[in-house]
C-alpha cells in the first residue's frame, strides 16, 4: 500500500501561518502569495557556474587511514608508519600507499585534500559534522542518536531542498544502508533533512544490489494486488489529483504529488524504475566495479546519477561479522590485515573503477566524486596491533565536476598526526560541493518555521577548484 506523509507544521491547507500573516499583508504593502512564492524559487536557484550536474558521495563509515591511503609517511618512525610503503603517482612529486595501485594512475583526475578536521574521535558525531558541516552538541558523543539541538540538515537533504527532481526520481538518495554503528543504534544525527523538515529527507534505499535478480526496493507490486486492481487504484489517484488541483501549490500538495509520483513511476516501469535495472550492466563493467555489495552499489549510483539524481551517498556496506572489526573501517585490531586483506583493495578497485566508468561515459566533467569519512586513525597502533579514531587530521579526495585534478591541499607533520596549515573544515569542504553544484554559501533554504538559513558557513578550498 502506498502511503505519503507529511510533518511540516502547517494549516489544514498546506501553508504555515507565517506564510498566511505574508499573504494578509498585501494592503500593507507586503508581498502578494505569488511573490512569496517567487521570492522563495529564486532563493534556492543556482547563483554560480554549475560545474557539477550531480554529486556521487562515497561516505567510508568507520575512517580510513591516512597512513596506509593518502597520506603516506615512508620516512617517518617506524612505530607510526606502518609496514606498507608508499608508491608513486600520476601526479609528479605524489605518493600514496602501496595498497592502491589503480588509484595512484587516476591522480591527474583527483584533488587530495590532506588536512580536514574535525576535532572529534567518536564516530556519529564526528560524522554528524562532516554530514552537515556543523559540530555536534557535545562533541566526542559515540553512540549519539538525531534530535535537538543536532538537527542540522545533511548534504542530501539541502540537494533535496535546492535541487528539483529529474525523470521521475528524487533529488537525492542515500543507499545500500542507513549510517549507523554497528551495534544496531539509531541511526547517525545528521542523516536526514533535521529541521528543514522530513519532505526534504533523501531516499533511504536498504538494499543488496549484488544480489540475482535485484529490484528497486518498493517496486514490486503486493501479492494480492493484480496489475488491474493497481491500475484501478492509479485511476483513484488521478480523480483525487483533480479533485485537489486548486491546492496545487501548497506545500503539502507538493510534496505529496512528488512522492507519489516517484513511489508509482518505481511500481509502474518506466524511466526510474528502468535506472535500477542492474542486470542491464555488462558483465565487463559489473566485474570491474567487482560483485560485492559495495562495489554494485557504486555501480548503482552512477546510474542513478545517469538517471537523472543529483545527490547519491554510497554508505560503506562491506560488514562481515566474520571477519576483524566486523569487515569495516573501524580497525581497532588487526589493522594491517584488515587493510591489505580488504578494505584499502575494495576500495582501490570500486573508485577507480567509478571514475573511469564516469570518464569513458564523457560524465566525468559533470559529476563531482567525493571520497570523504568521519574522520582517520591514530599514528600510534594499540596493544591489539589497531589503529584508533583520529579527527585531528584525516584525508579526503575530490574528483570530477568542477575539481582542479593534480592537487594536493595541506600537509601533515611526519607522523600523519596533525595539520602544518591549510586546514580544512567539513563546512569548507561542503561549501566547496556546493560552490561545484552552482549555489554560494549564503544562499537560503527555509525550515519548517519558514525561517531563512544559509546552506553552508564554511568556504570553498578554492586551490582544488577547477
Amino acid at each position: 500500500m502506498l502511503q505519503f506523509f507529511n510533518h511540516d507544521r502547517s494549516l489544514c491547507d498546506g501553508l504555515t501561518r507565517r506564510d498566511w500573516l505574508r499573504v494578509g499583508s498585501i494592503s500593507l504593502g507586503g508581498l502578494s502569495l505569488p511573490q512569496l512564492l517567487q521570492r522563495r524559487a529564486q532563493a534556492t536557484e543556482a547563483t554560480l557556474p554549475v560545474k557539477a550536474k550531480s554529486v556521487i558521495v562515497l561516505f567510508n563509515s568507520g575512517g580510513v587511514p591516512q597512513h596506509e591511503s593518502l597520506d603516506p609517511k615512508p620516512d617517518g618512525p617506524k612505530e607510526t608508519r606502518g609496514i606498507f610503503g608508499a608508491i608513486p603517482t600520476r601526479t609528479p612529486g605524489t605518493f600514496i600507499g602501496e595498497l592502491l595501485p589503480r588509484t595512484a594512475l587516476l591522480t591527474d583526475k583527483m584533488a587530495i585534500i590532506r588536512t580536514m578536521v574535525t576535532g572529534d574521535n567518536a564516530h556519529s558525531t564526528s560524522g554528524y559534522q562532516m554530514l552537515t558541516g556543523i559540530p555536534h552538541i557535545p562533541l566526542h558523543r559515540e553512540n549519539a542518536g538525531p534530535g535537538k539541538p543536532n538537527d542540522w540538515p545533511s548534504l542530501n537533504a539541502y540537494v533535496q531542498a535546492l535541487r528539483p527532481p529529474r525523470g521521475g526520481l528524487p533529488a537525492s538518495v542515500s543507499l545500500p544502508r542507513r549510517m549507523a554503528n554497528n551495534n544496531g543504534q539509531d541511526p547517525w544525527p545528521g542523516t536526514d533533512a533535521g529541521f528543514l523538515g522530513r519532505k526534504f529527507d533523501p531516499w533511504f534505499l536498504t538494499c543488496d544490489p549484488s544480489e540475482a535478480n535485484f529490484q528497486a526496493p518498493g517496486s514490486e507490486l503486493p501479492k494480492d494486488l493484480s496489475t488491474t486492481r493497481m491500475n484501478g487504484r492509479l485511476s483513484l489517484l488521478g480523480e483525487f489529483g483533480r479533485q485537489i488541483n486548486e491546492l496545487e501549490q501548497t506545500a503539502s500538495v507538493q510534496s505529496y504529488d512528488r512522492y507519489q509520483q516517484q513511489a508509482i513511476n518505481l511500481i509502474a516501469g518506466g524511466h526510474a524504475r528502468k535506472a535500477f535495472d542492474i542486470g542491464n550492466e555488462p558483465d565487463s563493467v559489473r566485474d570491474r566495479y567487482g560483485r560485492t555489495k559495495q562495489g554494485q552499489s557504486v555501480l548503482l549510483a552512477r546510474r542513478l546519477v545517469e538517471a537523472g539524481v543529483s545527490l547519491v551517498q554510497v554508505n560503506w556496506s562491506s560488514i562481515d561479522k566474520n571477519k576483524p572489526n566486523s569487515g569495516g573501517w573501524d580497525t581497532h585490531e588487526q589493522h594491517n590485515d584488515s587493510v591489505k586483506g580488504w578494505l584499502l583493495p575494495v576500495m582501490d578497485q570500486v573508485y577507480s573503477a567509478l571514475i573511469e566508468d564516469l570518464d569513458q561515459r564523457g560524465l566525468l566533467d559533470e559529476t563531482l566524486v567525493c571520497w570523504v569519512a568521519e574522520f582517520g586513525h591514530t599514528p600510534k597502533f594499540n596493544a591489539r596491533a589497531g589503529r584508533d579514531h583520529w579527527g585531528r587530521t584525516f584525508c579526503i579526495a575530490l574528483a570530477g565536476g568542477g575539481i582542479k585534478g593534480g592537487v594536493v591541499h595541506g600537509t601533515t607533520d611526519r607522523n600523519a598526526s596533525d595539520p602544518l596549515g591549510d586546514v580544512v573544515r567539513p563546512s569548507d569542504y561542503l561549501a566547496t560541493v556546493f560552490q561545484c553544484l552552482g549555489f554560494a554559501p549564503e544562499t537560503m533554504v527555509y525550515d519548517v518555521e519558514n525561517r531563512p538559513i544559509p546552506i553552508s558557513r564554511g568556504h570553498a578550498v578554492t586551490s582544488v577548484l577547477g
